[in-house]
Order: structure tokens, then sequence, then C-alpha cells
């Protein structure tokens, strides 16, 4: 069984976290602050000690009362078994589980085996927005929404709220396209008996290359790809090499997506963007289409980032609606309720709008 890493004050034995506000490593108890430099001590002993760490015993009738079956490698079926350093209470978490908390001391945790190895990622954006920044951000984002229900912004109650690192692939590629347009101009004229219109018609190509760098793709199944989408883009500026002291008081997954499944995702929109730069190179005409395309991506490389968001959970009038919040720039993605009287209201003045000019042509 991998070991858990915990991060520990040396001056009162408190947790340390990572300090969004600060951008530093802090005891939440007495407020001393550290460098990396002088977390790593406490990572290598982690680690040296988990090598030795074996799995803890479970018992047919634990497995049997959640479901589970034991596996020789201390997992239980899609679980995985660890004992607090803080308290020594068992702590069972998902497979994927990176960075989490002990559910009885609240000690935060990290599973040191699954940032190691082939596991390891290559780099992470920390978080920048605490919890109540998370939290503005969605008001904000609120405030700006014509059809959401007045009451909502004072009424919705944040059920829940959690910081998690979300596992990333971010790719790298260049390409080569050749590409066809069909482009036509068209000419008007009038003499004294006749108005004409002559369209011409062009066919109209397009080759080259083209590279794209830092294109993210997340890369866990339990995160929807269109709010991860929705909250970019980030600051690659604030990228790091990775550190697991950065994961320290936060959520965090490991990948269950793999970079090979995760690639048509990020093709699909090499080809949109690279179709759209070529499309804007044709001009000179009145109309520009698409015919064909032949767009590959070669070079490709990509890296395993974790990057930072937070999730809320929001409850209004008996129904909960999710909502990401990208942890660097507060950027918003999710659904939110809609008045249907707001709606009616705009139809309404719409349809009255367009009347009173009928009626003013009609009867003028």
């Amino acid at each position: 069984m991998a070991g858990l890493l915990e991060y520990k004050c040396p001056n009162c034995g408190g947790h340390i976290k990572f300090d969004t506000a600060a951008q530093s490593f802090k005891c939440e108890f007495c407020d001393s602050v550290f460098t990396q430099e002088q977390l790593a001590s406490q990572k290598t002993e982690a680690e040296a000690k988990a090598q030795n760490e074996k799995s803890p015993d479970v018992s047919a009738a634990e497995a049997e009362q959640y479901g589970w079956t034991t596996e020789s490698n201390g997992t239980l079926g899609e679980m995985s078994v660890y004992s607090c350093q803080s308290c020594g209470a068992q702590i069972t978490t998902d497979v994927n589980t990176v960075a989490s908390k002990c559910p009885y001391c609240d000690s935060p945790v990290i599973m040191t085996g699954k940032v190691s190895g082939l596991n390891k990622p290559n780099c992470v954006i920390p978080f920048k927005l605490d919890g109540k920044q998370a939290g503005n951000a969605l008001k904000s984002f609120c405030r700006k929404k014509v059809f959401l229900p007045s009451k909502f912004i004072t009424e919705h109650k944040i059920s829940e709220m959690k910081g998690v690192y979300v596992p990333f692939w971010i790719f790298d590629a260049d390409v080569n396209a050749n590409l066809e347009f069909e482009a036509t101009r068209v000419r008007r004229w009038s003499d004294k008996d006749y108005n004409y219109t002559e369209t011409s018609y062009y066919n109209v190509t397009r080759g080259g290359t083209i590279g794209y760098a830092g294109i993210p793709v997340d890369a866990s199944k339990s995160m929807p790809d269109d709010y991860m989408d929705g909250i970019e883009p980030f600051d690659y500026n604030d990228m790091k090499a990775f550190d697991p002291a950065f994961l320290a008081g936060f959520m965090a997954d490991k990948y269950d997506v793999e970079s090979s499944e995760a690639f048509p995702r990020a093709e699909k929109r090499i080809k949109n963007s690279t179709e759209a730069a070529f499309a804007r190179t044709v001009k000179g005409y009145d109309s520009v289409v698409p015919r064909s395309s032949f767009i590959k991506p070669y070079n490709s490389t990509y890296k395993y980032a974790m990057l930072p968001v937070w999730l809320l959970n929001a409850a209004y009038e008996g129904k909960k609606y999710l909502y990401a919040v990208n942890g660097q720039t507060g950027r918003v993605s999710g659904t939110l309720p809609v008045d249907k009287k707001k709606i009616a209201l705009m139809f309404a003045g719409i349809t009255a709008g367009i009347t009173a000019i009928l009626q003013y042509f009609v009867f003028r």
C-alpha cells in the first residue's frame, strides 16, 4: 500500500496547507510560513516510510458490508485504504483520489504513490482563489444573467464547496493543412429598364502549417467536460513544476482518462481553429464557404498537469445546481435556473414592438 503524506509544522505540530492569499505554505495554527525546500524533507521521509508499509488487514465481514472485494495490494475493489498518521483512523478513498482529508480529524492527506513514478504530474497551477472568493465569483456571474430569478442570488444556499486539483492533459501539436473554399463576388448595376446582379464563383485553396501550444483536456471521467471547457483559459505563466505540497488542504484526483483517449478532443479543437485561421486569410470576397479540408497534426506532445477548480453545489427551491469556478481566474461555468415570467415578458415586449411597427406602416 502506498503511504500517506501529511505536512506537519515543526514548530507546533499543526497542519501545513497551501495558502492561496500568500501563495506560500502556512501552518493553520501558528501561522508559520515555509518554503518548498523546507517541506521537501517531510516528503522524502514519507516516501521512505511508504516503501516499508504493508496493506491493512480488512476482514471479510467488512468487505461484505460495503460490497468490496479484498485484494493483496491494499485496495478494495474500486477503493483504497490508508491509516491516518494523526489519529490512526482508517481512511477509505476512491482509487483515483490523490489528496483528501481524514473524515475523523480533518487532517489533509496526500496519497504519495499516486503522484510518483508514471503517475507524477509534470506541472501544477496553484490555487489563487479561496472558497470565499469562489463564492463571490459565482455571485458576480449571476448578476450578469438577465433571465435569472431575482431571488436566486439572495436565497440560493451553497451546500458544498471544495477546491479540487483536476487532472488535465495539455497538448502541443504542429499541423499540416490543405483547405478548399468556395468564394463569391457579387456585382450589381442598373440601367433604365432593369436591375442586374452578377455572381462570380471562385475556387480558393489554402495550404500551410500552423502550431498549437497548451491545449487543455480534462483527464477525469467524473468532471463534466463542458464545465471544464467553460472555465478556460488558464494562465500558464503561473505554472510550476509539480510538488505534492501544493495539494495540501485541497482535494485531488489522478487521471482516469488516458492521453490517447483525450487527444481526439484536442484534435477536434485543432481542426476547428485551423479552419477558422485559414478562412480568415481568404479576403476580398463577399462570401466564403469551406468545401473540404485535410488537417493532419504531427509532432504532438503532452504534459500531465494539475489545474485548480472550485466545485460549488447550490440548492434553490428544492433543486441542486453544480458550478465550476476556475481557481486561478474566477471564471465560472454552470447551469442557472430561468425565470419563465421574465422570458414571457420579453417576448411580449418584442411582439408588442413588432405589432406597433406594422400598424405604423399599415395605417400610415
